[in-house]
């Protein structure tokens, strides 16, 4: 497929405005979130005050809203070719700068979701706080007791009782049902479980964070890591009522509105880990160049292995980003499903490439690379938890395989086809001397 990746010059603006932004005032800013954020149980209740600060300033910017892509008219009609160029340079802060453009997940999932598929009282009541900034959200998909790769494993209960649903059901690493602004779940359960089709079973519901039986039992750490206030946590839901009106779109479609949210936040998750990937081999130059840091008699940079491993990184990144843009350009002209194939090789090439990236940074580094002085060791754990969200390397491989192997019949007629043809050739040829003359039919 021709790769063309033409930029508006609005989106150019934005791309300089954007970098300006980050490196200003969102990355001299992460120790200042780190040391806002409280202390034990406070952790879950404290929102750091700088992020309300950087969030007004990215707003009279205009860098508000960037996700929402230009088939929507509450978005700033951006490309999702645009937006990923845009979202590479959030990675290099992804503590902060998703969140302070109202970009972060699963909120930008959710939003979609809502401005896709919502009713005219939910985007009133859910997407115009969350596209305001003044709540957060949670998707509850992820389930403790079965394999969640497959979501046709999804066990939840979703029962139509009168003019209510009652849900009851046990999920885990639920982003941001930690955090004190989250006041909406989506839900994923099973309306129909005895429907024929396996993906006719599933549908989404809207749940308040406030409602009876919702429980949020724990939060979980990646690495020990936290990430309060959103968090990821362990959540009950337990003869949960909700109104019918709360369903999203019609009782069934639940795997319709997952592919749809999955697609596209699966590329944000790539360019962020590529603008991860570039802060990264940043800080390795710069450490491996630093005149004062000298081994056996000479800076680190001069050591073959150091050069080679610098070397390697950037190749591997600009190779992952070539890709990803390539799949965002692919579900601008054929959506999310027709670019299944295209993001799927994206979803498994970029998070194994920050893996190995931050991996050999750390080794750069020593003992700091995997303390808190930097910011190698989150980045490393983030980049092997995303070989598991959002689906693990090995569905998508899997798809992939399939999508290829589908083609067997086609290459295999062909193949045929040319041997047919090389036959009848030789079969034309007449002999002369010491020489073939070959007639081609």
């Amino acid at each position: 497929m021709a790769v063309t990746f033409e930029l508006s010059p609005r989106c150019q603006e934005l791309h300089r405005r954007l970098t300006e932004f980050v490196e200003n005032d969102c990355l001299p800013a992460e120790e200042i979130y780190e040391s806002q954020v409280g202390q034990g149980d406070q952790r879950w209740k404290v929102v750091p005050p700088i992020i309300e600060e950087l969030k007004k300033k990215a707003r009279s910017l205009g860098l508000w809203n960037l996700f929402l892509h230009k088939g929507y008219p509450e978005g700033p009609s951006l490309t999702n070719l645009e937006y990923a160029t845009l979202c590479e340079i959030t990675g290099r802060c992804p503590r902060i700068a998703p969140e302070a453009l109202n970009c972060s997940a699963p909120d930008t999932g959710n939003m979609e979701v809502f401005a896709k598929y919502g009713s005219p009282e939910q985007k009133r009541k859910y997407l115009v706080p969350l596209m305001n900034g003044e709540i957060r959200s949670a998707f509850a998909m992820t389930e403790i007791a079965v394999s969640s790769s497959d979501a046709t494993n999804i066990e939840p209960r979703i029962e139509r009782v009168g003019d209510h649903y009652i849900i009851n059901g046990h999920k885990w690493w639920i982003s941001g049902a930690g955090d004190p602004r989250c006041k909406v779940f989506l839900v994923m359960g099973k309306s129909d479980p005895d429907n024929e089709s396996l993906y006719m079973q599933q549908s989404i519901v809207i749940v308040d964070a406030g409602t009876p039986g919702v429980e949020v039992v724990r939060p979980l750490t990646v690495y020990g890591y936290d990430d309060a206030p959103e968090g990821h946590c362990e959540v009950k839901f337990t003869n949960v009522k909700v109104p019918l009106s709360n369903i999203v779109v019609g009782e069934g479609r639940g795997f319709e509105i997952i592919q749809g949210r999955l697609g596209p936040g699966r590329i944000h998750h790539c360019m962020r880990a590529i603008g991860m990937a570039e802060r990264t081999l940043d800080l390795m130059i710069a450490r491996v160049t630093d005149p004062t840091r000298r081994t056996f008699g000479k800076i680190l940079a001069r050591h073959g292995t150091i050069a080679a491993d610098v070397a390697k990184i950037r190749i591997e990144i600009n190779a992952s980003r070539l890709m990803v843009l390539a799949a965002a350009e692919k579900i601008d002209k054929v959506d999310a499903k027709g670019a299944l194939r295209d993001i799927a090789m994206a979803k498994v090439m970029v998070p194994n490439m920050l893996q190995k990236a931050v991996d050999l940074a750390i080794q750069a580094f020593g003992a700091a690379g995997v303390s808190q002085d930097f910011p190698l060791a989150r980045f490393h754990a983030a980049a092997r938890a995303l070989r598991i969200a959002d689906g693990p390397d090995e569905v998508h491989i899997q798809q992939l395989a399939r999508y290829e192997l589908f083609r067997g019949d086609t290459i295999r007629e062909k193949h045929e086809a040319i041997k047919a043809r090389k036959a009848r050739t030789s079969a034309s040829c007449s002999r002369g001397g010491n020489f073939h003359v070959c007639v081609t039919v």
